[in-house]
């Protein structure tokens, strides 16, 4: 349930530059077969469909988010989506690092009026559950399955009060779509305001909006960045460089993993100092750290 605007009330996010098309045809047709079983784009075949407001809106949208050259076009096109669907609130954000403001990656969002200033000024986002959970979850899930997923948090009544609070903005309920690339989570989706339930369909087409809106917004917004992301990770690691990356990321220390590779200790932290170098990684553990998010491992 990040914030999504520049705080004082419903406020959008502009940057309009008018580009090339962001998802080549081929990629179109992949972020598609994500919800290939309800709909096929490429033969415009609904066969199947849910008859609704929400499937048709959705649907309608992503058929025409690539004919959109502006960014203003495409958040009009999105808020209307939104509209139909019942949200009343929404934000499309890049996943921030430690060190950086969530309000400045905001690719387009509006929420309630002080909710973004109240969201900072409480530090919401270090325990916000909703985006903790996000970093586990490979598809959307309503905002409520969020807390029961820490029952044991230290902050776990830190957490039911930030969302008490967000329910006094108007923030009834919601949902989150997370978006992943090549380098792991790269951003998300929230939808919220009053409750509106989501079939399973529904779910899957509002993944798929996700994943569209996100890429499309950050070309327009952002090429570089965007070029950044989505570029091909290209990190070429040997057997033993892969060997000694899967046991440190498994806790063992160089001692150890000289004696399971039957290698001397010289020989290990070798290897280990190249994977730093190749991950460009400032210690160990952010090698690994790295690692995960290139899925080199698991």
């Amino acid at each position: 349930m990040n914030a999504g605007s520049n705080g004082g009330g419903p406020d959008r996010c502009l940057k309009p530059v008018k580009l090339r098309p962001a998802i080549a045809r081929a990629d179109r047709k992949m972020i598609y077969s994500d919800a290939g079983r309800f709909f096929s784009r490429q033969t415009g075949d609904r066969a199947g469909m849910a008859n609704s407001v929400i499937t048709t809106a959705i649907i309608d949208f992503l058929e025409s988010i690539n004919d959109l050259e502006t960014q203003p076009e495409i958040i009009d096109r999105l808020e209307a989506v939104m509209d139909a669907c019942g949200f009343d609130y929404y934000g499309v954000i890049r996943q921030p690092k430690a060190s950086e403001d969530p309000l400045s990656l905001v690719l387009a969002g509006r929420w309630p009026e002080g909710w973004p200033a109240r969201y900072m000024q409480k530090k919401y986002v270090l325990i916000d559950p909703t985006i903790r959970f996000l970093g586990h979850a490979r598809k959307g899930f309503n905002w409520a399955e969020a807390i029961p997923a820490f029952q044991s948090d230290p902050h776990r009544r830190r957490m039911q009060r930030m969302m008490i609070d967000a329910l006094k903005f108007g923030l009834e309920g919601g949902y989150i779509f997370p978006i992943h690339g090549r380098r792991g989570l790269m951003g998300n989706l929230s939808v919220g305001g009053k409750q509106v339930p989501l079939n399973p369909l529904e779910m899957t087409l509002f993944d798929v909006l996700a994943k569209m809106v996100f890429w499309r917004l950050l070309e327009l917004s952002d090429p570089i960045v965007n070029e950044e992301l989505s570029s091909t990770v290209d990190v070429q690691l040997t057997r033993r460089e892969m060997e000694a990356l899967s046991y440190l990321a498994d806790g063992m220390t160089s001692n150890e993993i000289a004696s399971v590779l039957n290698l001397s200790n010289h020989t290990v932290d070798w290897y280990m100092n190249a994977l730093q170098i190749k991950l460009r990684a400032k210690n160990r553990h952010h090698a690994v750290a790295i690692a995960f998010r290139l899925g080199l491992i698991s």
